[in-house]
């Protein structure tokens, strides 16, 4: 008997049986810190930005030794050697929960992030191999690119409105600034939904997240109480689930309620918390794993499988402050914790890091964020044979 199948056993959070080889395959995987000190925070962006490099070289996070974790550096280091490399010192984050949203783009040669630096926030980039930093742009903020692109989405302050309230692309390398999307645009064609979901008011868009291929965006809309402290936990109202075909100019469309969304790897789909699948071409949705537990979902780019973050705590077998890294079918009713572990400390910052697990872009590691014990720190799940092999 395998050990998923014991675990189905005993009641512990799984399908009653385990028939999917995707599943089975994962049955066993190591698990292993990222960074080579453990004495302070080291903290993956988003479950929907993978922090391993696309060649599978370098793993990226924000390193920071502050109670809060919202103070640090930006750094890389080397999966071969272990060596790590500090790209940026002195960074300031919004938050430990997605702190300085760092990224890669081009291709793996940059890595851009935001920094709330002398007063203001700033978009900028650092070269991976020269260590060249550039401002990109000011009073703005950075959503989700596609790592493949040179161009990543910036907007301004969710918490007070100001002149920044389009979506905008910033080059990497050039810095050049295009607008890709109005606000104005997006109230012409849902003025009375913005209304319905924020309410009456200066608002702006807010968090866009570009699709792998680099063709849509979706985002959510903002409204701010016109505070400054932009740390505060009421600064803005931000809801609704906005899509934008960014190659034929046009709205796919307007989706309810944000939740937690992820782009499935076609660019075809947006997989969301609940272990559902919205299909964009015809606006109907798909359940996966019935009953899985699921907080923060993202489809592996290499087998129908996707992966979950989940307070496991009140489920049969949980135990109090504990978490579970989940994995899902694509194909079969099933799904299995492979992972369990305390998620109670770690940064005090306002906003907590969450685990947020990601694939790697070969399908075969799973990164996420642990806060068992005094420091949140980076993990990883290593794939410990292929699928379909017993």
């Amino acid at each position: 008997m395998t050990p998923i199948a014991l675990q189905a056993k005993a009641g512990l959070l799984n399908s009653p049986s385990i028939t999917s080889p995707e599943l089975q395959a994962w049955q066993t995987p190591k698990v292993a810190t990222v960074a080579p000190s453990a004495d302070r925070h080291s903290i993956h962006s988003y479950f929907n930005a993978c922090p391993e490099s696309p060649d599978g070289r370098h793993v990226l996070y924000f390193s920071s030794r502050a109670p809060t974790g919202e103070q640090g550096d930006i750094c890389v280091v080397e999966r071969a050697t272990g060596k790590e490399h500090i790209l940026v010192i002195g960074v300031s984050a919004e938050d430990a929960h997605r702190v300085a949203c760092q990224q890669w783009s081009a291709n793996g040669r940059t890595v851009a992030y935001h920094d709330f630096r002398d007063g203001r926030w700033q978009v900028a980039a650092v070269d991976l191999e020269s260590g060249a930093q550039r401002l990109l742009a000011k009073d703005r903020q950075i959503g989700f690119g596609s790592p493949a692109a040179d161009w990543v989405p910036i907007y301004g302050s969710h918490w007070k409105q100001g002149k920044h309230r389009d979506l905008e692309w910033v080059h990497v390398q050039t810095g050049e600034i295009q607008t890709a999307l109005t606000i104005g645009q997006v109230l012409e064609k849902y003025g009375d939904s913005v209304q319905h979901l924020i309410g009456d008011g200066p608002s702006s868009i807010f968090f866009p997240v570009v699709s792998p291929d680099g063709s849509k965006v979706y985002f959510k809309v903002a409204q701010g109480r016109g505070l400054d402290d932009f740390r505060a936990t009421n600064a803005s109202k931000r809801e609704g689930k906005f899509v934008y075909d960014l190659e034929q100019h046009k709205f796919v469309g307007l989706y309810g309620q944000w939740g937690h969304p992820s782009w499935s790897p076609d660019s075809k789909g947006i997989f969301e918390k609940g272990n559902f699948l919205l299909n964009l071409a015809t606006g109907k949705t798909q359940n996966f794993a019935i009953g899985a537990p699921t907080n923060h979902p993202t489809m592996s780019p290499s087998d129908p499988i996707f992966v979950t973050d989940a307070d496991i705590s009140k489920r049969k077998g949980g135990k109090p402050g504990e978490w579970g890294i989940i994995i899902g079918s694509l194909d079969y009713d099933e799904f299995a914790t492979i992972h369990r572990f305390e998620h109670v400390d770690g940064a005090h910052s306002w906003r907590k890091p969450h685990p947020h697990p990601a694939f790697s872009a070969d399908g075969r590691r799973i990164y996420f964020n642990s806060s068992t014990g005094a420091w949140t720190r980076l993990m990883v799940l290593h794939f410990p044979m292929p699928p379909g092999v017993h």
